[in-house]
C-alpha cells in the first residue's frame, strides 16, 4: 500500500506542544495508544494501538485501522464483523504519544464480546482487605460473537 501521508520529524518540546506539524510519538515497541470513542455520543468504545503504517492507512482510507499486538498484523476494524469505524476527527495530546479517534460506529458494535463499546463495567470501591469487583453499567450485547467471528 502505497501512503501519500508525510509526517514531519519531532523537533523540539515547544514545536510539539505548539506547533501545526502532526509527529505522533511512538513507544519501544513502534505503537501509539489509541482510543477509539463515538463521535456523537462521547462514549469511550475501545482502545486499541497504531504504528506507524497503520496510522497512515487510516488517514488515507478515512477508517480505523490498528495494529493488533496478539497477531501481530494490520487489523482494520469491522473488516470480518462489517462493524466499522469511520474517522470524523482524530485527536493528539500535547505531547503527541496518544490519540483519541472520534469515529462513526457502523454495525451493531466496537466490542468483540458483542457489546457496543468494550467499557461495560466499572471498578468498583472496595473495603481494605476486600477482593476489588467489577459492576456491570450497561453493554448489554448487541450482536452475537459466535455468529459474526465464527468462534465461541
Amino acid at each position: 500500500m502505497d501512503c501519500k501521508n508525510v509526517f514531519a520529524p519531532r523537533g523540539g518540546k515547544s514545536e510539539v506542544e505548539e506547533g501545526v506539524d502532526f509527529v505522533p510519538k511512538y513507544d519501544a515497541d513502534g505503537l501509539i495508544p489509541a482510543l477509539a470513542m463515538d463521535a456523537t455520543t462521547r462514549e469511550p468504545l475501545m482502545l486499541a494501538y497504531m504504528n506507524e503504517e497503520s496510522l497512515r492507512r487510516t488517514l488515507e482510507i478515512g477508517e480505523a485501522v490498528y495494529w493488533s499486538r496478539s497477531r501481530q498484523e494490520f487489523w482494520h476494524k469491522g473488516a470480518t464483523s462489517g462493524h466499522i469505524q469511520r474517522i470524523v476527527e482524530i485527536r493528539t495530546d500535547c505531547d503527541q504519544d496518544a490519540l483519541i479517534l472520534m469515529v462513526e460506529q457502523i454495525g451493531a458494535g466496537a466490542c468483540h464480546t458483542g457489546r457496543n463499546s468494550c467499557f461495560y463495567r466499572k471498578v468498583s470501591t472496595s473495603k481494605a482487605g476486600e477482593t476489588v469487583k467489577l459492576e456491570q453499567i450497561g453493554g448489554e450485547k448487541a450482536f452475537d460473537p459466535a455468529a459474526v467471528y465464527g468462534k465461541a
